[in-house]
């Protein structure tokens, strides 16, 4: 017996790094996978569908169940046909793992409207409209007297939760994808949806484009041979994401690290200070009330154990 015996599960991104890993856990549990994936480059141009039908292939050579998907996550009318591919491939749909993304790193003043516009699209869009048509799904099977228990699992960043140099629009729109998460919990928990996110650390073709990361790798090639671990590895993100997607999981509208063998819960924003008076403020008296919030800082570290 699988973890996610009989769930019907969209991957988006599925074709290559963290997504693929999911994609192969998944079915492996036992739950049926739509492998979506354009197969674009890093930056989001160009279009190959091996990559997705590669891992089918290798899905169904285990014994597993999974159809290939191409359509654009970011197109509404190609978020609803992938909705529905999993209606026609398996009759129903129980999880949404929202992995696809892109990169187009520059610092602020040299990003272009069509790099920025580009990423937003892609992450915080592609998010958007497949969570709305799966959830229209779910909403009519509640609405229809069915029992739903789906779960849909965002994909974050700490480039965004973080806030990461040079990546504005990533970091936008992964911190926005965290704040997603957390309305669409409200929104949907009464039709039996439970929408959490992951931010996840591993070594993809996205990272390997962040500078540094020829450093990073000899470091962590060193750390391999001493410990036989490679923390970096896409495969360590996946099981607490099946974990997500089990039928009776508790969990909703958590935004949580993921990296190795380590899992940190965020806090969302909260209010560590306040200053009141009962009536209008003057600018000297803001001036000298907020002085001391110049010298709060905010930890950023995390156990990367």
């Amino acid at each position: 017996m699988g973890a996610l015996d009989g769930r019907v599960a969209i991957i988006t991104g599925a074709g290559r790094g963290i997504g693929r890993e999911h994609a192969l856990l998944f079915a492996r549990e036992g739950a049926k996978v739509v492998v979506n994936d354009l197969g674009a480059s890093e930056t989001g141009t160009g279009r190959d569908l091996s990559p997705a039908q590669g891992v089918v292939d290798e899905i169904r050579s285990f014994g597993g169940e999974a159809v290939v998907n191409g359509d654009d996550v970011a197109d509404s009318d190609g978020a609803k046909r992938l909705v529905q591919s999993a209606l026609d491939a398996f009759g129903t749909l129980d999880v949404l793992v929202n992995n696809a993304g892109i990169l187009r790193d520059r610092t602020i003043i040299n990003m272009t409207e069509d790099e920025f516009d580009a990423v937003i699209r892609v992450h915080l869009r592609g998010h958007f409209l497949t969570l709305k048509w799966a959830a229209t799904f779910w909403r009519d099977r509640t609405k229809a007297g069915d029992k739903v228990k789906a779960s849909v699992i965002n994909t974050s960043s700490t480039s965004g939760l973080l806030s990461t140099a040079g990546q504005a629009n990533y970091g936008a729109a992964k911190t926005g994808i965290a704040t997603m998460t957390e309305i669409a919990q409200k929104e949907l928990g009464r039709y039996g949806v439970r929408v959490n996110a992951i931010a996840p650390a591993a070594v993809t073709r996205l990272s390997a484009t962040v500078p540094g990361f020829e450093e990073r790798q000899a470091r962590n090639r060193a750390e391999v041979a001493r410990t036989g671990f490679d923390k970096t590895d896409p495969a360590n993100i996946a099981p607490f994401v099946a974990y997500l997607a089990t039928a009776d999981c508790p969990l909703a509208g958590k935004i949580v690290f993921v990296r190795a063998g380590t899992v940190q819960l965020f806090q969302p924003y909260t209010v560590v200070d306040k200053i009141t008076i009962d009536r209008r403020w003057t600018i000297e008296e803001l001036a000298d009330a907020t002085a001391k919030w110049g010298d709060i800082t905010w930890s950023d570290e995390l156990d990367l154990g």
